[in-house]
């Protein structure tokens, strides 16, 4: 029998001080992780086996509680997307993969560490923390452990200055949105402008593109590429862009391009939108 270590006796680099941190994980996120899924929820039980002790000390133990981990905890950084969508070149991802960082500030947050597995009773079974009490308290453990290595200042400037490294270059809203702003912010004429915004509201779904429009059709008008974008439309539809960048309303270019009423117009330039995503995507 394998004699269970004292906690002074564990030393900090040891997977086994990261084991709170998978007591801690939500059973939606242990659904990913059939490693730890192995691990019993059992303290006495892990620390007494030989097996699950050379399961922490396995790779794939250290690569599913870094993974579980940084997907609790990126949420709370304040950029846009998932952690699944950035790379490793992004300040951010490797700070949500600092698992060192997060198994000390829950500890300091709730006392919720390798001690207080230590001090259970034997044989004692660990219970699933509440989804959203877990994530609640890793939002105040990602507030901690920011103010306490002073990143706050770099993810201001992941998020205000992105890069292209940053980003899997995978056809995510996320990606496309950094694409299209990066592209936007370096062309000489025109204006910052986001597609996503014009079709899209902060639940991502399709609303009243009344309000929104012009973006879209101020940013064609001013790119380079703007006539081999209108050269794809038909007459009609290229029609009613200029009309729209003139500031004509619907009701208004309806009635010059002998519409019935104005919710063709509207359908169309929907289509317009559509085709120019598509366009630039291409590009």
């Amino acid at each position: 029998m394998t004699p269970q270590p004292t906690m002074h006796s564990v030393p900090r680099n040891n997977p086994l001080r990261f084991l709170p941190l998978i007591y801690f994980l939500p059973v939606e996120a242990l659904a990913q992780a059939p490693t730890l899924r192995t691990l019993p929820r059992c303290f006495s039980e892990v620390a007494k086996s030989e097996t699950h002790i050379a399961t922490l000390q396995s790779d794939q133990y250290l690569n599913e509680i870094m993974i579980a981990t940084a997907g609790l905890a990126f949420p709370h950084f304040g950029l846009r997307g998932w952690v699944e969508h950035y790379t490793g070149y992004c300040p951010a991802w490797k700070l949500a993969y600092s698992i060192q960082v997060w198994a000390k500030a829950l500890e300091d947050e709730i006392g919720w560490g390798l001690q207080a597995l230590y001090n259970q009773p034997k044989g004692y079974q660990i219970p699933f923390f509440d989804p959203e009490y877990a994530k609640e308290v890793m939002g105040r453990a990602v507030k901690r452990g920011i103010a306490e290595w002073n990143w706050q200042p770099i993810l201001d400037v992941v998020k205000e200055i992105p890069c292209h490294e940053d980003f899997e270059p995978y056809g995510t809203r996320v990606y496309r949105d950094f694409h299209r702003k990066w592209y936007h912010t370096r062309s000489k004429r025109v204006k910052m402008v986001s597609l996503d915004q014009c079709l899209e509201d902060e639940t991502h779904s399709i609303h009243d593109l009344a309000a929104d429009d012009l973006d879209i059709a101020g940013a064609v008008e001013a790119e380079d590429f703007a006539e081999r974008f209108k050269a794809r439309l038909s007459a009609k539809d290229v029609a009613i862009l200029e009309l729209r960048v003139e500031g004509h309303t619907y009701e208004e270019i309806a009635d010059k391009l002998g519409y019935k009423n104005h919710s063709g117009v509207i359908k169309r330039m929907r289509a317009i939108k559509n085709e120019f995503i598509k366009y630039e995507d291409e590009q």
